[in-house]
């Protein structure tokens, strides 16, 4: 069974053949200010049938504040020709689509989804460098002696920068939905990563009164910002 979570401002249903397939389906409103409590998923429709300006800016906020799911867009006949690369869809199919054609797409989304997950990431920004693979993190160039959680945690927190998240989510990310420690748990290991990072502790930063980011140096933003296209 698969968690699908519908984004819809829509008073019908975005796909009905949905339905009928027996997964756990969610609807929430299209609109930005409700990503913010979104459940956890493992696949995103998003209903594009009537708003393709809409859709399409939802698409983008959605892609550079960390999707951690295959997003489908759903979409009319006529919608078809005007999705393109640059929406950062996994997939798009229409809202007439049949529950053969549904299952398979949502099968298939999230399977690439899952092996793309499963390869070891590096990530090199703010003059951090991890390598998942060889579960070490150096700081421009010095070995980061950390332990296992403070690994995963740095990782976590780098592979989605300038990203906002929970205490709670941490723990849930990080330390798996199994874990019963408490939200302090975070703060604790936090407070030892940064004493690794020494005079770049401030690369973890607090958000009061909601949880932690990984922050981009400005050198790193500079670069980007400057870099010319390829």
């Amino acid at each position: 069974m698969v968690q699908v979570l519908v984004l819809s401002s829509a008073r019908d249903s975005a796909l009905p053949t949905l339905e009928l397939l027996g997964h756990r389906v969610l609807t929430i409103p299209a609109e930005p200010a409700q990503l913010v409590g979104a459940p956890r998923a493992d696949v995103i429709l998003l209903d594009a049938r009537t708003d393709l300006v809409a859709a399409k800016s939802l698409c983008r906020i959605l892609t550079t504040t960390g999707l951690e799911a295959p997003l489908i867009l759903v979409v009319t006949e006529g919608g078809m020709a005007a999705v393109a690369a640059d929406w950062g869809v996994a997939d798009v199919m229409l809202s007439t689509a049949g529950p053969a054609e549904t299952e398979a797409r949502l099968r298939l989304a999230i399977g690439k989804d899952q092996a793309a997950a499963s390869t070891p990431a590096q990530v090199h920004t703010s003059g951090l460098s991890i390598d998942e693979a060889a579960y070490s993190a150096k700081l421009h160039g010095r070995p980061l002696d950390l332990t296992y959680k403070e690994f995963q945690l740095l990782h976590f927190l780098a592979m989605h920068p300038s990203r906002v998240f929970t205490r709670e989510q941490l723990l849930s990310e990080v330390w798996g939905y199994d874990y019963f420690g408490g939200t302090r748990t975070v703060d604790v290991h936090v407070r030892r990563l940064r004493a690794k990072l020494g005079e770049f502790e401030q690369l973890i930063g607090t958000v009061r009164n909601v949880g932690y980011r990984f922050n981009v140096t400005e050198d790193d933003e500079t670069e980007t910002a400057g870099a010319a296209p390829r």
